[in-house]
């Protein structure tokens, strides 16, 4: 029989997230998140208050059904205050979501799709997005003048840095004809930039 999906499990995989949450956090204080294709990827929780997390495999669902591993999984790993409230949607994120309109501060957004385009509408005005390049959210959200990049993700030898300068050096697409929203949604993937990160971080203006 498979394992069950853990957090512990799953971090064997993908590493632990924590630190980039709580660089996050650090820039500015962030109480609501949602997490949009979350898996079992509980490391938001780390640094932030509340977070939904959301998600179409059953075994996320049964992962966070069982509220006493979730509390397991946590135990010594948050910040003061984080993962007072952590809640679960087995649900497809294009579609409308449990959640009330302009209720987050953060919008998770790694290798999930173009989750921007489908959750905006629960962001408060000036909340931010953490998106990667993976299935060209990123990218999208480069083209879109409704969000304004404010940081940067660099992930390196297991370490997680947020970069808040220079930031005209990054989003410049080595080929400018393939930075066509359209051509991102159909093929559903990023722009290749001169400058990589893993990941980005935009406000909404």
């Amino acid at each position: 029989m498979a394992r069950r999906a853990t957090w512990s499990q799953y971090r064997e995989s993908i590493g632990d997230r924590s630190e980039l949450f709580a660089a996050v956090a650090d820039l500015r204080p962030v109480e609501e998140a949602l997490y949009p294709g979350s898996y079992v990827d509980l490391s938001p929780s780390t640094a932030i208050a509340s977070v939904t997390y959301v998600d179409t495999d059953v075994r996320a669902a049964r992962f966070f059904a069982d509220t006493d591993l979730v509390q397991q999984e946590l135990s010594g790993r948050t910040r003061p205050g984080a993962g007072a409230r952590v809640r679960f949607l087995e649900a497809d994120y294009t579609g409308p979501l449990e959640v009330p309109q302009r209720s987050v501060d953060l919008i998770v957004s790694l290798y999930a799709g173009p989750v921007s385009e489908h959750t905006r509408p629960y962001l408060r005005r000036g909340g931010r997005l953490l998106a990667n390049a993976s299935h060209g959210d990123a990218s999208l959200a480069a083209l879109d003048p409704a969000w304004t990049l404010v940081a940067v993700v660099d992930h390196r030898d297991g370490r997680y840095r947020v970069s808040t300068e220079r930031l005209e050096e990054h989003l410049v697409p080595r080929r400018p004809d393939l930075a066509d929203a359209e051509r991102i949604r159909a093929s559903g993937r990023g722009v290749a930039y001169t400058r990589s990160a893993f990941a980005y971080l935009f406000e909404l203006r």
